[in-house]
């Protein structure tokens, strides 16, 4: 039935010829596939691919991300004398996967595997900013910030926070992009804001931003 739907939108009927299925099973198949969200349907209730396809193929490309974080997360800590980390998007939460720690004095420790909240941070923000309407409205509910913020995070293709996922802690983050131009991670920076400032943004974002397109450039040599 995928395979059928990789041609583009899709009547039962027309499922039905593609497959050879009974109409009966097909339309119990697709249902279920709607609810798993692996199709979907248009305006005009014919069934397309759905998103979680776009989920499961940037979760392939996840070894990609990390085999190419290291260099790129130790730049960031250097330049920035700040905690470095990569977070994806695994559900309701935003899960670490690579980090490089600042070496020595106070630093916000986020260890690889840490799952933290996808309503607080500048890694949320980021995470969320670009997803399509009702995924944006759904990930606001309860959140930290407002559809303003992540407005200003499309804006300026950066979000930073000030205490919003622990007090005393500032980040700024910036987002990592598959080859299909999908966000599909953040690479943020985090720690004190005695250091960071009240405007961590305007101290750090430049350097952020580039880790983020120098990641983005790797997965998309990666995939030629």
């Amino acid at each position: 039935m995928l395979d059928a739907l990789e041609a583009g939108p899709t009547t039962l009927a027309q499922l039905v010829a593609a497959t050879g299925l009974a109409r009966p099973t097909v339309h119990r198949l697709a249902l279920a596939l709607v609810h798993h969200r692996l199709v979907s349907r248009d305006i005009q209730g014919r069934f397309v691919l759905g998103s979680r396809l776009v989920e499961l193929a940037s979760a392939a490309g996840e070894d990609r991300l990390i085999a190419s974080a290291g260099p790129v997360l130790m730049q960031l800590r250097d330049a920035t004398g700040e905690s470095a980390q990569i977070f994806r998007r695994q559900g309701d939460w935003r899960v670490c996967v690579a980090s490089a720690e600042r070496p020595i004095g106070l630093r916000d420790t986020i260890p690889v595997g840490t799952q933290l909240s996808m309503k607080a941070g500048s890694a949320a923000q980021v995470l969320l900013a670009w997803e399509d309407h009702d995924r944006l409205l759904e990930g606001l509910q309860s959140a930290r910030f407002t559809p303003t913020v992540l407005a200003g995070v499309r804006r300026r293709g950066w979000g930073q926070s000030l205490g919003e996922r622990e007090p005393g802690v500032a980040s700024v983050s910036a987002p990592v992009r598959g080859p299909s131009g999908r966000v599909i991670a953040a690479v943020s920076i985090s720690g004190p804001i005695e250091r960071l400032t009240r405007q961590p943004g305007r101290l750090h974002a430049e350097v952020v931003c580039n880790a983020g397109r120098l990641l983005t450039e790797a997965l998309r040599k990666n995939n030629d």
